[in-house]
């Protein structure tokens, strides 16, 4: 069930740039080793950043480490991101606070609260189902389908269009790494699907996400690609951190006990669950002007990856770091970011999480893996690609 540990020469030479090197190792000794020895180490192209502080540190500052070339060492690595400057996540300064606010009344708890009702309810007949059919892939099955059908609530697509707009949302998530032709119909498919819904509600306005994205000052372009940014952040959270969380509770059958017995734990077994499947590996930035950080120069124009796997597990900041804990308080991860750019979904991504531990404590008492977890081939998105399991 878990990735075996890196090799001594993997430890001195990583290449951490490989997509395969971290589906196929456990890198949790690598990066111990990084925030001990070396928490700032230069690579060829790139910097390392492996510490909690030094992390926490960057993202505090948007003016010396910039998004406005790109937020992944897949962009970086070619220089610049298309979407820099139309796309929040990857805009900083104004335009960023002013999509932010725009976004912002999208994501409130009034907002939010029919969309936490449609969680629960979609969570209760998926997991339902997985069990009376004996079992089955819990990340095809339960883990990639809600937090997908909680974004199209959000963005307003009409129930007769959902299933398509998930089977192609589905197909367009396995492009994100070396995307195959299907990947790239389906991510093509996708934007022009809403394309025709945003032009739809310029004439006829509701109370969704593109509503707010087209009632404002943006071009055609800068709507597609929030929207885009919406569907992939609003997907790709939840159901790593979900199948990352059901195979933990699988994995460490204490802890499962101990949930069981406790609904008071749902909270911060959530808050574990983020910080222990942490499914976006690292955050890039790119330095406007030199600075110091660990003790080591960064030069203007040199790129910086923020490794929160290797942050949300810092020895400095959370004890005993490397044991999964449903108990755990404090809990300062970093999963969502920190700033500017904390996540705007974060407490969708909680209720998703919240109603699948609590339909799991309501109807299940057996996890148990039936046969091999696969792990995604990515340095960017960290977690289980496949994970087949029985639920009685």
């Amino acid at each position: 069930m878990r990735r075996p540990p890196p090799d001594p020469a993997v430890l001195d030479d990583p290449d951490l740039l490989d997509p395969h090197l971290h589906a196929t190792h456990d890198l949790t000794p690598l990066w111990r080793r990084l925030r001990a020895t070396d928490p700032v180490r230069r690579h060829d192209r790139f910097w390392s950043v492996t510490r909690h502080a030094d992390v926490l540190r960057v993202i505090r500052d948007p003016d010396t480490y910039t998004s406005l070339r790109g937020n992944m060492l897949r962009t970086l690595m070619r220089g610049h991101d298309p979407a820099a400057g139309k796309m929040i996540v990857v805009t900083d300064g104004p335009r960023h606070t002013a999509l932010r606010r725009l976004l912002t009344p999208g994501f409130t708890p009034r907002t939010l609260g029919p969309v936490t009702h449609s969680i629960t309810a979609a969570t209760r007949d998926l997991l339902s189902s997985l069990t009376r059919r004996g079992g089955g892939d819990f990340v095809g099955e339960v883990a990639a389908q809600v937090p997908l059908r909680a974004i199209c609530e959000l963005l307003g697509v009409p129930e007769r269009d959902r299933q398509r707009v998930l089977e192609l949302t589905a197909q367009a998530m396995l492009g994100e790494e070396g995307a195959d032709l299907a990947a790239r119909i389906a991510q093509s498919e996708i934007l022009l699907y809403y394309t025709r819904l945003a032009a739809e509600r310029r004439s006829a306005p509701g109370n969704d996400v593109i509503s707010l994205l087209v009632s404002a000052d943006l071009t055609e372009e800068e709507v597609l690609l929030n929207c885009y940014n919406l569907i992939i952040g609003g997907d790709e959270t939840a159901r790593l951190a979900m199948a990352g969380g059901l195979l933990a509770l699988a994995t460490y059958g204490e802890e499962w006990a101990r949930l069981r017995a406790d609904p008071g734990l749902i909270e911060p077994a959530t808050e574990e669950i983020l910080r222990w499947t942490t499914p976006a590996a690292h955050v890039g930035r790119v330095a406007t002007r030199a600075a110091e950080l660990g003790g080591r120069r960064i030069e203007a124009g040199d790129v910086v990856a923020l490794w929160t796997v290797s942050a949300n597990r810092d020895e400095a900041v959370f004890a005993d770091p490397d044991r999964f804990d449903v108990g755990r308080r404090p809990n300062r991860h970093l999963t969502f970011g920190h700033g500017p750019h904390f996540c705007l979904g974060a407490q969708l991504a909680r209720a998703e999480i919240r109603a699948l531990l609590a339909e799991l404590r309501a109807t299940v008492t057996r996890i148990e893996v039936t046969g091999p977890v696969t792990w995604l081939p990515s340095n960017f998105v960290n977690g289980v690609a496949t994970l087949p399991v029985s639920l009685a």
